[in-house]
């Protein structure tokens, strides 16, 4: 099945090399959230607003919350990144989608790296970029470099982990910003050739044993940015009860002071509740918001197949790491646990849980 209509894309920044201080801006460059679906708090104005415009920001446009932080946290400049050997800084909002699904592949792969929490109201600790959304992650191969875009980060790392003939910073190169139009008529930048692996033809030979293969997983990389990140939010604020409930795990883990949490939880939870309607509308979704998260993963699994362990075969590949990414932000809420009961996900599920268990031991 083709992939569903692209809602608004994410906005693109085209900065390769970071400097200590900030980011030279391109001219197109705005201060836009990810995903961002927080106009109506917004509109409010004032303290309020902006303290429900952050929770947003910290779902990644109400995208979901991702309970377990394995990773010690550490306030980290831009400055003081290391020199080395990949030394990576993930600056990231715990409860974003697209930042859980860096986490899984990075997991995955074994590449140790820093986290730092951004406070999605302030969000000072990316103060010195001017790409002002998240994930963004800063890495060093010898010489310092920041990546953009959930996608684009790990297309990038993936090619780097795969082929030494390039630097990483000639590799992000390879990612140029688009300008492109959304359905509402909006000129926005996304980035250029993001689901693709900057291979020469006999790397593609080993990692792509037939075209198939890299079709494939590009299609449901592309699937799970466009069409299942976007079952999230409807989901988990299907009802005030569910809004509330993740709206209290949003604060207790994510980065807010005592107030900016305590208005963020109450205040945010009827925010989204009412902003998830507009979603459900927006994506043509059914009354029943479960259903289509119902149908979205059984095509899922329906397309790994009985006789795959995983897309990727007896090992995930990236499609495998981006569905994963995106399912576990909800993980404790009772979207989470209906999907597992009502789907045929779950041995799936359990066995990604195992490979990247098994790869951060």
């Amino acid at each position: 099945a083709p992939p569903r209509p692209r809602c608004a894309g994410k906005m693109a920044a085209a900065g390769r090399a970071w400097r200590a201080t900030a980011l030279l801006p391109p001219p197109w460059q705005l201060r836009a959230p990810c995903r961002a679906y927080g106009a109506a708090a917004a509109a409010r104005g004032g303290g309020g607003g902006r303290l429900l415009l952050g929770a947003a920001f910290a779902l990644g446009g109400g995208a979901g919350v991702y309970l377990s932080a394995r990773h010690r946290l550490r306030e980290h400049s831009a400055a003081e990144l290391p020199a080395g050997n990949l030394q990576l800084t993930l600056y990231q909002y715990k409860t974003c989608p697209f930042c859980s699904k860096v986490r899984a592949f990075l997991d995955y792969h074994g590449l140790p790296y820093e986290i730092v929490e951004v406070n999605p109201i302030m969000r000072k600790e990316i103060k010195f970029s001017s790409y002002r959304k998240v994930p963004i992650l800063l890495a060093n191969a010898g010489s310092p470099v920041q990546l953009n875009d959930s996608s684009v980060i790990i297309s990038a790392i993936k090619t780097y982990l795969i082929s030494k003939r390039n630097s990483l910073e000639e590799i992000v190169s390879f990612y140029p910003p688009m300008k492109t139009v959304t359905d509402q008529g909006k000129e926005v930048f996304e980035y250029g050739n993001k689901y693709w692996l900057m291979l020469d033809e006999k790397e593609t030979k080993r990692v792509y044993p037939v075209n198939e293969v890299r079709v494939e997983e590009m299609k449901w990389r592309k699937w799970a940015d466009d069409w299942l990140v976007h079952l999230i939010s409807p989901n988990v604020y299907r009802t005030p009860r569910e809004a509330l409930a993740s709206f209290d795990y949003i604060v207790r883990e994510g980065k807010f002071g005592t107030v900016e949490g305590f208005f963020a939880k109450y205040m945010g939870a009827v925010a989204m509740f009412f902003v998830s309607k507009r979603l459900k509308k927006r994506h043509h979704l059914q009354d029943n918001v479960r259903e289509d998260l119902y149908e979205a993963v059984n095509e899922w699994v329906k397309a790994v197949g009985k006789h795959r362990l995983f897309m990727g075969g007896n090992q995930p590949n990236l499609a495998d790491l981006a569905v994963y990414g995106v399912l576990r932000v909800m993980e404790g809420l009772e979207a989470f646990d209906d999907m597992m009961v009502h789907t045929k996900i779950e041995p799936w599920y359990r066995r990604m849980e195992g490979v990247i268990q098994r790869a951060e031991a």
